[in-house]
């Protein structure tokens, strides 16, 4: 199923039923009792989306990145999504990162449960000057996550990462030790591999970026990636994204990208 088709069916308000069921469900399976220790404020999920700002994402692909996600959190899609949760809230933070000591937080922590808190959210993100720095790692973005979801006050049912990125890690240290150890604490990671530029003549045509993604970044029960190819299709993509990471929805995105029969990626390429 194409990003444009999986949109029209999650704009519907057919589909909502669908929505609660999976949120719902995911409660179930997930809800743990409570403790006397925990003083955490429940959501539905803890998300956080980080964005990559390397060197390599031209001013116009930061702007269509930036634009995509404001969009994104404001769509009715979106919020209708959130308010169909089983506690009707999620608690979210987006930061920017590149380099190994680059991560900038854009939007810190703020709970989102309708139109108003969400405008108010990506208002932060489209208010914040656009910025851009030298390398890539992804490793220290996975880390630097990691220790968010430990630090903050919010107790999720599921804590998701939302990692977008044009090119693979070149900074830092492996990225699937990253993976592995945000994963052994809970954490799982979704991809947003970004394709933008010309494959055969940019530096990307060395890797399959969206294949990097699968094998090197994604991890944690139900993990996705899916890939950007032109700038028309970045807004679809990110507002299905965040759909399904707020639902918990995993079956149907992974008919969208299903690995072919190939050579694993060289995660330590870069490195």
């Amino acid at each position: 199923m194409t990003p444009s088709r999986l949109l029209q069916f999650f704009s519907s308000r057919k589909s909502l039923a669908f929505l609660r069921f999976c949120t719902c469900f995911t409660a179930l399976c997930l809800l743990a009792p409570p403790t006397t220790a925990q003083a955490e404020f429940p959501v539905d999920v803890e998300l956080i989306l980080a964005v990559d700002i390397s060197q390599s994402m031209d001013p116009d692909e930061q702007r269509i990145q930036r634009e995509g996600y404001v969009a994104a959190l404001t769509s009715d899609a979106f919020i209708d999504t959130i308010e169909f949760g089983p506690s009707g809230r999620i608690a979210a933070m987006y930061y920017e990162w590149g380099g190994e000591n680059e991560q900038f937080i854009v939007a810190d922590w703020q709970i989102i449960s309708d139109r108003a808190s969400a405008i108010e959210f990506a208002n932060r993100i489209a208010e914040s000057p656009l910025r851009k720095v030298q390398r890539t790692s992804l490793s220290a973005s996975i880390d630097f996550a990691r220790a968010q979801f430990q630090s903050n006050s919010y107790k999720g049912l599921r804590q998701v990462l939302d990692v977008s990125g044009d090119g693979p890690n070149n900074q830092g240290r492996k990225v699937v030790d990253a993976r592995d150890e945000a994963v052994s604490a809970g954490v799982i990671i979704n991809g947003l591999p970004l394709m933008l530029k010309d494959q055969n003549l940019a530096w990307q045509s060395i890797l399959k970026l969206d294949d990097y993604y699968n094998d090197c970044v994604i991890g944690g029960a139900g993990s996705f990636a899916i890939p950007v190819r032109d700038k028309n299709s970045f807004k679809d993509a990110i507002q299905i994204k965040l759909i399904m990471e707020v639902a918990g929805i995993k079956k149907q995105l992974n008919n969208l990208h299903t690995a072919k029969q190939r050579k694993p990626v060289n995660c330590a390429i870069f490195n």
